[in-house]
């Protein structure tokens, strides 16, 4: 019997996906587990597999379509089988999902089934002929099909088509400009920060503290990872960041008030330190998730951070990596900024903010000398953390950093 396939929730937070490419075509044999689509979610790009078996008897929501949770995609029964009572409540209600570019779905009656490959017909007035990878193309340059002359058999829009395609500029405003649609990801950024700036009372605390002896201590692990290195192959990396994040982790185990959770009528306090790390990508910020970091020496954190923002920028984190953090941290020093106040990742009570390490002239002993200064400021949810909690844990912080062979010795 023909089953009707819904997109699936492939993220804790997702309520829509845009279909970036399908990997099976109509008429092709489907196994469990099979690799049918790739999902751009809020997050990353998800696979989405089969959990039955059958035949893909049609594509309810081509490339470059967004649709909502549970609404149909695809098709899988037997082949040859009659899918018109199944695909046509799914064709009307994904009908508003798919996006302009997209080439529309197939209609109940005209839903292909398994044959012998065909010649491509003559192009339809109107239809955007192109295959799920140029669609994906154009999507990420935020180029319109419709406006691209193809140059492939029958008119089909091919990859280098692309490159004499119109700017992608849209109803640009009237003092110049230009509009580009929000991906998935910026959707749900906009969302969530949004209604964390209007629901989260924040406030923020910031301490400025001498970080010499952290540099110091960085350029002699660094200088000793370089020695370890066998001949011939690279050191491991060690950034100033892995170090932060050592510190806020014991910093969080000393002030465990600190590394809580507002649940709307209640707050939870965990034993565990499982640190958020902002890493910047493409279209906007993702925060995988450091699992026991008070649990792990600087080099294990340092390469699980590596491992996580590399997955992050191929779009390829799961959701088990993206959720369940218990405290943010993300630092901008690495791009120049001295300092700034960062938004909280619900449901998480706090985000450290951490600016770049500064070389300032200070006071040592009645004297001005040369230093080394940072620049950490705490965005707090007033429900979870009193502004005196929010003060102690800065204080553990400090005295963390600014003796920082504690970060090695505990």
């Amino acid at each position: 019997m023909a089953k009707l396939l819904d997109m699936p929730k492939l993220s804790p937070t997702m309520e829509e996906g845009q279909i970036a490419a399908w990997h099976k075509k109509v008429g092709d044999a489907v196994e469990v587990d099979d690799l049918l689509a790739e999902v751009e979610t809020d997050k990353a790009t998800m696979e989405f597999r089969a959990f039955d078996r059958g035949t893909l008897l049609a594509i309810l929501a081509p490339a470059g379509s967004v649709v909502k949770l549970g609404q149909g995609v695809a098709i899988v029964g037997a082949p040859g089988e009659d899918v018109s009572a199944v695909a046509a409540p799914a064709v009307h209600a994904a009908a508003p999902a798919a996006t302009p570019a997209a080439a529309p779905a197939a209609t109940p009656a005209a839903a292909p089934v398994a044959t012998a490959p065909s010649p491509l017909p003559a192009a339809t007035p109107g239809r955007v002929r192109a295959s799920p990878y140029v669609r994906l193309l154009a999507r990420e340059r935020g180029l319109d099909l419709s406006r691209v002359t193809g140059t492939g058999p029958s008119g089909r829009i091919v990859a280098r088509d692309l490159a004499a395609a119109p700017a992608p500029v849209v109803a640009a405003p009237a003092a110049g400009g230009r509009r580009v649609p929000l991906s998935m990801m910026r959707k749900a950024i906009a969302r969530r920060l949004t209604e964390s700036k209007q629901t989260v009372p924040h406030f923020y605390l910031k301490i400025d503290v001498d970080a010499g002896p952290l540099a110091a201590l960085r350029a002699q692990l660094v200088a000793d990872l370089a020695a370890a290195a066998p001949k011939g192959e690279e050191p491991e990396k060690l950034s100033v960041n892995d170090l932060i994040l050592r510190a806020v982790a014991l910093a969080l185990a000393r002030v465990p008030e600190c590394n809580a959770r507002f649940d709307g009528d209640s707050v939870t306090y965990f034993d565990s330190v499982d640190l958020s790390v902002a890493v910047a990508v493409a279209d906007g910020l993702v925060t995988p998730v450091v699992r026991g970091a008070d649990q792990k020496g600087v080099l294990a954190i340092a390469r699980e951070v590596r491992s996580l923002a590399a997955l992050a920028r191929a779009k390829k984190l799961s959701p088990e990596q993206m959720s369940g953090g218990t405290f943010s941290v993300s630092n901008l020093g690495m791009y120049g900024v001295d300092e700034f106040a960062a938004v909280i990742n619900p449901p998480e009570g706090a985000i450290l903010a951490v600016g770049r390490v500064r070389d300032e002239p200070v006071v040592r002993d009645g004297l001005v000398v040369a230093g080394k200064r940072l620049a950490m400021t705490l965005s707090c949810d007033h429900r979870v953390i009193d502004g005196a909690v929010g003060a102690a844990f800065l204080a553990e912080l400090r005295a963390v950093v600014e003796h920082p062979t504690r970060i090695l010795l505990s």
